[in-house]
């Protein structure tokens, strides 16, 4: 379980502050690539969020003018192709695992990203609930370029839900670049900003995160999850019985009070 204030991570950055917990990919040279370990230890530190109410929300972003280049060459890619199929499946499950423990934790996840947007470095802006990007951000689901399926880490359960089953499919297909200005289009991204202000406005969405609901955000984020899996009418009922739970929440009633007296409300996650 971690401490948010005293975490420290191995093989990538971590920074907290004001509840807000940010991960910086921070292998600059290479534009970020993932290894075994630093997947693993992304898997842990999500897991663990779910045990550390401190922490509001989660910001992750790459060092260097560039989010995540993918799972590095070198140090992932070249030993996969001596291992035998009971090591690349315990690979491809724990790679996975990681997805269902951003999707699985409380917190909203906001992507910075910047630049190289590709690989498994697109997978973990998708499995975000919120992506900010720059215009010179070009994302791409690299699988089949080194031979392999578009099928990795739940892209295609989760990219058709974001951009629609067509656009999906054509960049799983192909590999190409989704450029800034399509990826807005398209919905995969929620805003462009100019390079130079994207910690700033990155920070400016995480605070207003982190001073609102945060108890109701984490109820939100789960219906937003698991409501993908049901009918209507057993989504209608599962939102009816979540929005009763959070009528019961001292936010709930500070809200009330605060309107009541034309004050913003203070809210403090309980």
């Amino acid at each position: 379980m971690i401490v948010a204030a005293d975490y420290r991570p191995t093989h990538f950055q971590w920074s907290f502050s004001d509840g807000v917990g940010t991960v910086t990919l921070d292998r600059p040279a290479r534009k970020n690539p993932l290894t075994f370990d630093s997947y693993a230890e992304l898997r842990d530190l999500f897991r663990d969020l779910v045990f550390a109410p401190e922490v509001k929300v989660v910001v992750i972003t790459g060092a260097g003018g560039n989010f995540c280049s993918g799972g590095d060459v070198h140090e992932i890619i070249g030993p996969l192709t001596s291992q035998t199929m009971p090591q690349l499946l315990a690979f491809t499950r724990m790679t996975g695992d990681l997805v269902k423990a951003m999707r699985a934790c409380p917190q909203p996840i906001i992507a910075a990203i910047d630049g190289v947007c590709v690989g498994a470095g697109a997978i973990l802006a998708m499995a975000s609930d919120i992506r900010i990007a720059t215009p010179r951000t070009k994302t791409a689901f690299l699988f089949t370029r080194v031979g392999l399926a578009g099928c990795d880490m739940g892209a295609c359960a989760i990219l058709p839900r974001i951009i629609g089953q067509g656009r999906a499919s054509e960049l799983l297909f192909t590999g190409r670049v989704m450029t800034a200005d399509e990826g807005e289009r398209w919905g995969f991204l929620n805003r462009l900003v100019d390079p130079e202000v994207l910690v700033a406005v990155v920070g400016e969405i995480a605070a207003a995160l982190a001073a609102g609901p945060t108890f109701a955000h984490g109820v939100t984020k789960t219906q937003l999850h698991h409501e993908w899996n049901v009918s209507l009418e057993t989504a209608i009922e599962m939102e009816a019985q979540a929005q009763a739970i959070c009528m019961q929440t001292q936010d709930f009633r500070r809200a009330f009070e605060a309107f009541s007296t034309s004050r913003q409300p203070v809210f403090e996650g309980d």
